[in-house]
């Protein structure tokens, strides 16, 4: 059966931060505020080093290894994804950034979910504080040289860790424009 748009959307659960949407026979989730939109940071310090983040992730019940992100405007309503990645950046690692460059906005989970995620490039970084997250996160930040970054990942997936598979896109995208062509430093 095709369900593109035949039928009305019908929620079944709404709770603070999702909704469970069931339109046809399809059932999926949506974000109830900040407009489904999340950040996923790209930043390298100015010493070459991949900033990643650690946190353990209830739904997976294990600890995970991402790139900074976060929801675009959970905070400030209308808030631009640049100004909220650059947030998130200096929220959850202590690194600000001078310009923030969204490279890609897409779907997570298609199947699953309406949210989407778009990639920014944080440029210009510079230490202002320990990072951490916010009162509810902890986080741990992980700096890693560029040239080693495929290899840490691929030993904190040996030692257990969940890893956002974003993770190999983020790192092709600090070498590489959306058309495959070498990135420009």
């Amino acid at each position: 059966m095709d369900n593109r748009k035949t039928t009305a959307p019908h929620t079944v659960f709404e709770g603070k931060y999702l909704r469970m949407v069931v339109r046809g026979n399809w059932e999926y989730c949506e974000r109830t505020h900040a407009g489904g939109l999340a950040a996923i940071i790209i930043a390298v310090t100015p010493d070459d080093k991949v900033v990643f983040v650690e946190q353990f992730r209830v739904p997976l019940q294990a600890p995970t290894i991402e790139m900074p992100a976060g929801l675009v405007g959970d905070i400030h309503a209308g808030e631009s994804i640049e100004v909220s990645a650059i947030r998130e950046l200096e929220e959850e690692t202590g690194w600000t950034a001078e310009q923030a460059e969204v490279l890609l906005i897409g779907p997570t989970s298609s199947g699953s979910s309406s949210e989407k995620i778009a990639f920014v490039r944080a440029n210009g970084l510079r230490k202002v504080g320990p990072g951490g997250g916010d009162g509810d996160e902890n986080i741990t930040v992980h700096e890693i040289p560029r040239a080693q970054a495929a290899a840490w990942l691929v030993q904190k997936l040996g030692e257990g860790y969940e890893l956002d598979a974003k993770l190999w896109a983020g790192l092709w995208m600090i070498e590489h424009n959306l058309d495959g062509s070498r990135r420009q430093a």
